[in-house]
């Protein structure tokens, strides 16, 4: 037993039919309005609410089949819904009328629908397969696979044979299985990410590099350190580093320093002796052999970074001596911040007014 909707019938046979319907005055769909004196008329639409429950109901259902044979779903509905609406007191009928309107809900995916008709189906008659099959098909669409399956499994408990009920569990099973793979993965990749989260907060801790956040608020950071790729041991740090010029309030991100990586290597690839100088920088005074690099603990000890020292070395010199108390350089927001200045005048100043205003409180 093999279904989709109700009866099939010819699309022509079915074009023709609805041609016919409309075309007289009981099922236009367009009404005059209340005040109107065509008596013919408003007689021809009383004919329809005429006869018992079940008699009204009926003729709706069939005026419903037609519509929808002729795939004007939202219409088929409307009459089927009007045929609930007449109470038929028969419950072959009543649930004949849900069933078909969840058919057109099911074709217009209004999957919550279905499954409210499909289950008063269901209580009217527990064997429904055509609610049963209905609810499957909402249930897949809705991604509820369990009971999309369950719902095949109590249709071909009535109906083994019901090709319609095992193509839907089919689908539900490949699905199932799809689904049941897709969380497989992201499980293991949680479990990796876990792992590896691990062992950046061991790396952070054993560097002495402390995470703080900004107390106005997390800032926007698409970077954050990691451990190289290209180290299968992972023991080499990335970090992003902030490069802050205070004298021209601007700064640079150095999205991936390697920690074995020297502070020179990255100054001479920005500010090259021969290049020109940036559009802040008027005097010309930024250039790589010309700058010093100062790193600020959290403890505000102030570190100068020797030209040959990496990434690496300025961590372990920031880190506290023995029986003082605990040190290290603060990853704010994820990122290290350095000062770099023109040796001179603009950086003795700078220190100056750094221990000033440190020491002051």
């Amino acid at each position: 037993m093999d279904f989709i909707g109700p009866e099939e019938a010819s699309q022509a046979d079915a074009d023709k039919k609805m041609a016919a319907v409309e075309s007289l005055p009981l099922f236009t769909k367009t009404f005059p309005s209340d005040d109107t004196n065509d008596v013919a008329m408003q007689a021809l639409q009383s004919l329809a609410y005429e006869g018992t429950p079940d008699e009204i109901a009926e003729n709706f259902k069939e005026q419903g089949n037609d519509y929808f044979r002729g795939k004007r779903y939202r219409e088929a509905a409307g009459f089927y819904t009007q045929g609930i609406d007449a109470k038929p007191t028969e419950n072959t009928l009543l649930e004949a009328l849900l069933c078909n309107r969840a058919a057109c809900n099911l074709e217009l995916q209004n999957y919550g629908s279905v499954l409210r008709d499909c289950s008063k189906a269901l209580f009217i008659n527990p064997k429904s397969l055509k609610s049963l099959y209905r609810s499957a098909l909402a249930l897949l669409a809705l991604d509820r696979l369990d009971e999309a399956l369950d719902c095949c499994d109590r249709g071909l408990s009535f109906d083994v044979n019901n090709q319609a009920i095992r193509a839907v569990r089919d689908q539900a099973i490949r699905a199932k299985a799809e689904k049941d793979r897709r969380e497989r993965k992201k499980n293991e990749r949680l479990l990796k990410e876990q792992g590896e989260m691990k062992l950046l907060q061991a790396a952070l801790k054993e560097r002495h590099l402390f995470w703080t956040t900004n107390p106005q608020g997390i800032a926007e950071n698409p970077h954050s350190p990691h451990f190289d790729p290209e180290d299968s041991s992972k023991s080499t740090l990335i970090l992003p580093v902030f490069f802050l010029y205070p004298q021209h309030a601007t700064s640079d991100v150095i999205s991936d320093f390697v920690e074995d990586t020297t502070f020179s290597a990255h100054l001479s690839q920005m500010f090259p002796p021969q290049a020109p100088p940036p559009s802040w920088d008027q005097k010309g005074q930024y250039v790589a052999n010309s700058l010093a690099v100062y790193a600020i603990t959290r403890r505000k000890r102030l570190l100068k970074v020797g030209k040959k020292m990496t990434l690496g070395d300025v961590c372990k010199a920031a880190i506290e001596r023995a029986g003082e108390p605990l040190d290290g350089l603060e990853l704010k927001d994820g990122y290290l911040t350095f000062a770099v200045l023109p040796k001179g005048d603009v950086e003795q100043n700078w220190v100056a007014e750094f221990k000033r205003t440190r020491d002051s409180h």
